[in-house]
């Protein structure tokens, strides 16, 4: 057994141990501190974060007990992704966590303790979607979506995370990038890491030298390209952006509707709330596209599955052989 069918065995004992803690912070108090807005995750809180753990762990001890064939299969995988995804969503300031660890000049807050709990979280979602993810593919005896070359939706989903990014920055230019919060400290650091991050990343998920290096590089053209050099830090990206920005997106809308300025100005910060309407959805777009991009690039570069598995979209000929998914 390989261990990436391995790790997605503890995700109900991930899930747990994580329920514990929630339900002692539940009945004793949360601590504070925990991050900008006090409580360390959104959406799911207090109890409300304890019963969304619960659901979880329920729902990850019965993918994992293969006897249980008399459980709806649709609610069972529905309520699994449905957790796993609410798990990773109540983490959303996870993306501040790892910015202000990386760059502690900016000026964001690092909370520890806080960080611990939100990366938690965020990995018993994932680790419980890797889970429901196999167990599809175990009960419906599929094998994985190999690509022999990068089908077009994932070259327009590359360059439409690149125009997310490059209309962040126009949002930027027009107010003056003067007015970012992020004009000190480890700011060059920073601004060179979401140029590569909105530019040379998602291009490279759908570009040839993303996955053989390219001449202008002596020591190493012509070789692969780690698959995880690329396609980690595209996950991680896309997941962040989109899960963090997706929710400011709904809070905007939801302070809208009721007549309220999302981002009133304040004495750190500022802006219009113009900016803020074309930056968060531009950033939104950029994790969207990314994301579909990175999707495609884990196909294209998965190893091929043997001729005698059974693959989604595969045809088979007259004499009885599998061919290979193209798209």
């Amino acid at each position: 057994m390989t261990i990436t069918r391995r790790v997605p065995l503890v995700a109900p004992l991930w899930i747990s141990a994580y329920l514990a803690l929630r339900v002692y912070w539940a009945a004793t108090g949360t601590p504070g501190g925990l991050s900008p807005v006090e409580s360390d995750l959104v959406a799911f809180t207090g109890w409300g974060a304890a019963v969304l753990c619960a659901v979880a762990a329920v729902a990850g001890f019965i993918l994992l007990s293969t006897d249980l064939d008399g459980v709806p299969r649709r609610l069972l995988l529905g309520t699994a992704w449905a957790a796993s995804l609410a798990l990773v969503a109540s983490s959303a300031l996870l993306l501040l966590d790892v910015i202000g660890a990386v760059f502690p000049g900016l000026g964001i807050e690092f909370y520890p303790l806080g960080a611990l709990s939100r990366a938690a979280c965020a990995g018993g979602g994932v680790l419980l979607g890797l889970l429901t993810l196999a167990y599809q593919r175990r009960k419906g005896r599929r094998a994985p979506v190999v690509y022999t070359r990068t089908p077009p939706w994932a070259y327009v989903a590359a360059y439409v995370s690149v125009t997310g990014c490059v209309v962040r920055i126009a949002a930027q230019a027009v107010v003056g990038f003067g007015e970012s919060p992020l004009a000190t400290g480890s700011a060059l650091l920073f601004e060179a890491a979401f140029l590569l991050a909105g530019t040379v990343l998602p291009l490279s998920l759908a570009h040839r030298w993303g996955r053989i290096w390219p001449f202008w590089i002596p020591a190493l053209r012509g070789r692969p390209v780690p698959r995880r050099l690329v396609l980690w830090p595209a996950v991680g990206v896309a997941a962040g952006i989109t899960v963090y920005f997706g929710l400011m997106l709904l809070q905007m809308f939801w302070e809208r509707l009721h007549g309220r300025n999302p981002f009133p100005p304040d004495g750190d910060m500022a802006l219009p709330e113009t900016f803020f309407w074309v930056a968060v959805p531009a950033y939104w777009v950029w994790g969207a596209g990314l994301a579909a991009a990175a999707l495609a690039y884990a196909r294209r570069t998965r190893t091929a599955v043997p001729e005698t598995t059974a693959r989604v979209g595969s045809t088979t000929g007259t004499n009885g052989s599998t061919s290979a998914v193209t798209s």
